[in-house]
């Protein structure tokens, strides 16, 4: 009996320890799960974050508005400061127009004077020459006008003589082309010599405003007084933007005028001379046939 319950106890235990062995794989898989399922909140919780970071940190790259410019200056402007401010505009558009349209004409002028030199002085005869320049050109126009001067020298203006005739009529041409030339130049020196003040007349009208406002209102901290004082100040930099390009153009297009009349004067001394050579045999039978005739008279 006493070995039967030996036996039986020696059973149970076996059995016993074979059941904690079989169960200690599955105690881990559980402890494993456990320690598993809190780490998804976290891993949640750091997306989240993450996430948060992204969406501030494309905040911080938005481009914050400007509360002091060109807009604010219009739109808090009262009507003398904005009619400085489109008087410039209208400098500024004006002085441009003009120094484009002047360096046109003058290319225009130089392609001209390189035709004239290069077809005129080889052709056959004078009509000929003068029907080969370009129609509206400066060298026509001259050309016309001396052929024209040698073919109506009669009547009163037969008692001025043939060569001070014809040069006198090259010199009005000449001096036709040159005022055409130098039309637009007198605005650009005058926007170069008063943009400046037209934009300091808008600084301090716009300081004064600033200083008034700020009066009223009795902050005089920096923030109050830099944004206006520094608004009233753009009238200063855009009159002096507007001043420099007129002046600097003025300056360019003078010289270039320079150079562009003095190949015109030459031309017109050199067709003086051949007019001169050409009609001067038939001036001087003209002004010659009254004397004869007066002389037959008295011998008669």
């Amino acid at each position: 009996m006493k070995n039967y319950l030996s036996i039986s106890v020696l059973a149970i235990s076996l059995f016993a320890a074979s059941f904690g062995l079989l169960a200690s794989p599955a105690a881990a898989v559980a402890a494993d799960q456990a320690v598993s399922q809190p780490a998804a909140p976290q891993a949640a919780a750091a997306a989240a974050g993450h996430s948060t970071n992204e969406a501030l940190a494309e905040e911080s790259k938005e481009i914050v508005e400007n509360p002091y410019g060109l807009d604010a200056l219009w739109k808090g402007g009262d009507f003398v400061a904005r009619g400085t401010l489109l008087i410039l505009v209208i400098m500024s558009i004006g002085s441009w127009y003009v120094i484009v349209t002047k360096l046109y004409e003058q290319f225009k002028l130089g392609r001209h004077a390189k035709k004239a030199n290069e077809t005129f002085w080889t052709a056959g005869e004078l009509q000929t020459a003068v029907d080969g320049l370009e129609e509206g050109s400066a060298y026509h126009y001259i050309a016309k006008t001396g052929v024209d001067a040698t073919e109506h020298h009669g009547g009163l203006l037969g008692n001025i003589d043939f060569n001070t005739w014809v040069s006198q009529s090259i010199q009005r041409a000449i001096d036709n082309i040159q005022s055409r030339l130098q039309d637009g130049l007198a605005f650009l020196g005058t926007v170069g010599s008063t943009a400046p003040f037209v934009g300091l007349f808008g600084t301090v009208w716009g300081i004064y405003h600033a200083l008034t406002a700020i009066g009223i209102a009795g902050q005089a901290s920096i923030d109050k007084v830099a944004g206006p004082v520094g608004e009233s100040l753009i009238m200063t930099a855009i009159g002096l933007a507007v001043a420099v390009p007129a002046v600097l153009g003025y300056n360019w297009l003078v010289r270039r005028n320079k150079a562009a009349l003095d190949n015109v004067r030459a031309f017109g001394a050199d067709l003086h001379a051949v007019l001169l050579g050409a009609g001067g045999s038939n001036a001087d039978a003209r002004t010659a046939s009254p004397v004869k005739i007066v002389s037959a008279a008295r011998a008669g």
